[in-house]
């Protein structure tokens, strides 16, 4: 057994995991400060407002009803009716909902972080059809109602940009603060021109609603039929919720999409239904599409997903290294793989602290370039070749370049990873195929007398 060779493996393998303590701290910087980018993000919106979630409008009609109960007076051995009211609600979801809205965003930024604002420009429209007598079957002339309104949830109403106004017929009538519903939240109500409700009734509404977000908005289709078309400039879309568009473009000038449900795919009846009968409201409050306006290039992720290659990637430089030191029957003192293991961890303190004002593809090619740079520079007084040292410089750049594609193609990362450490292991049999393994030992003690 080569005790020479073994006792340089085992350096290596103790300097990788000695290494593994300035990764952790590494590690340790980049949760901290996208913990802090996170909570000036919060800050932005806690000062403007938050993501939106628009619910209804829903027609609501407030009734009392006269109860009668028959009693008997045990002394007089006759019965008596007694009455009593009893007050409630009669919930109705739209037949037709449409919402056509343009989504315009901006940039707020606070010292060198940015939050994405977006105002959406929407127009909501619809039909209401009511049955006659309300859809109650039995004893309506116990009934009294007070006057119906509509109530529409918004989940941040501090985002609303106009004055509202119901377009019902010829009339334009006002919205005021407040769903007035407790399970829609925060929201705005509208009260209704009186009815009779003997007869069937269809009402056609609209009205523009003018709504600042951040980051995210989102439509609960609550109607029988709901069409939802959005527009943006934003082109990098990530459409979430219950349902997918179903039909959607998105090019580098921003994207369109459009939703089309009823109740066979929401089943919101049941949901309301449901949620009346005090079963919870978040199954109806939570069937709701819309879009994320998300930042593709988020260096806080990439930097976390490039540090989790760091030990592979350390190691594999090792192995370079070390195969140019068999190859070339060099000797090279574990200090000296210390030093470039340093310089290959500093490579991602230099990529986090730079991606935070260049962005991270510049960011990448300034830090790699660097540590190539200076690792390559060293090597080359090392291996005491300068064509050696280029040779690795060169190797060493395409790790580099190989360890970007990983980073960009996140559904191919797996399949990419996989042939690269398959064609650097083949690699490294064929160049050491014809290598005495037990003389690498004794030609380095021989060169060191």
């Amino acid at each position: 057994m080569n005790r020479s060779l073994l006792f340089k493996l085992g350096a290596i393998a103790l300097l990788i995991l000695l290494l593994l303590i300035p990764l952790l701290m590494i590690n340790g910087i980049i949760s901290d400060r996208q913990q802090l980018r996170d909570g000036v993000l919060m800050d932005i919106a806690r000062s403007s407002s938050y993501a939106q979630r628009l619910a209804g409008p829903v027609m609501v009609v407030p009734y009392r009803k006269t109860v009668r109960e028959w009693k008997l007076n045990e002394k007089l051995n006759k019965r008596y009716e007694e009455t009593r009211e009893e007050r409630g609600r009669l919930y109705f979801l739209p037949d037709r909902f449409e919402l056509d809205g343009k989504v315009q965003t901006e940039l707020r930024a606070r010292g060198i972080y940015q939050a994405r604002l977006f105002h959406a420009d929407n127009r909501i429209s619809g039909r209401f059809e009511l049955p006659a007598q309300l859809g109650i079957t039995e004893n309506f002339a116990d009934y009294r109602f007070e006057p119906a309104f509509l109530a529409v949830g918004i989940s941040d109403i501090r985002g609303i940009e106009n004055a509202l106004k119901l377009e019902l017929g010829d009339q334009r009538l006002e919205f005021s603060p407040g769903s007035q519903v407790d399970w829609l939240g925060e929201g705005v109500h509208v009260t209704l021109p009186e009815q009779d409700g003997k007869q069937p009734a269809v009402l056609e509404f609209a009205f523009d609603l003018r709504l600042q977000g951040t980051e995210q908005l989102q439509v609960v289709p609550v109607g029988k039929t709901s069409q939802v078309s959005l527009a943006s400039n934003w082109p990098h879309p990530s459409f979430i919720g219950n349902f997918l568009p179903a039909q959607r473009a998105v090019t580098d000038q921003g994207f369109s999409a459009n939703w089309q449900t009823s109740f066979f795919s929401t089943n919101l009846e049941q949901a309301l239904q449901n949620c009346l009968d005090g079963q919870g409201c978040e199954d109806f409050t939570n069937r709701s599409f819309g879009v994320n306006f998300i930042d593709p290039v988020d260096q806080y992720l990439k930097s976390d997903r490039a540090i989790k290659y760091a030990l592979l990637f350390i190691a594999l430089t090792f192995a370079g290294f070390f195969l140019f030191e068999v190859l070339k029957s060099l000797a090279v003192h574990p200090v000296q793989y210390a030093l470039v293991g340093v310089a290959l961890a500093f490579f991602y303190l230099l990529l986090l602290s730079l991606s935070e004002h260049v962005g991270f593809a510049l960011a990448y090619l300034i830090s790699a370039s660097a540590c190539v740079l200076l690792i390559g520079f060293y090597v080359c007084h090392v291996l005491r070749s300068v064509a050696h040292g280029l040779g690795f410089s060169a190797g060493l750049a395409a790790l580099y370049g190989l360890l970007y594609g990983l980073l960009s193609a996140e559904d191919y990362a797996l399949l990419m990873g996989s042939l690269l450490l398959f064609g650097l292991l083949g690699t490294v049999m064929v160049l050491t195929r014809k290598l005495d393994w037990y003389g690498v030992g004794k030609r380095k003690v021989e060169m060191e007398q």
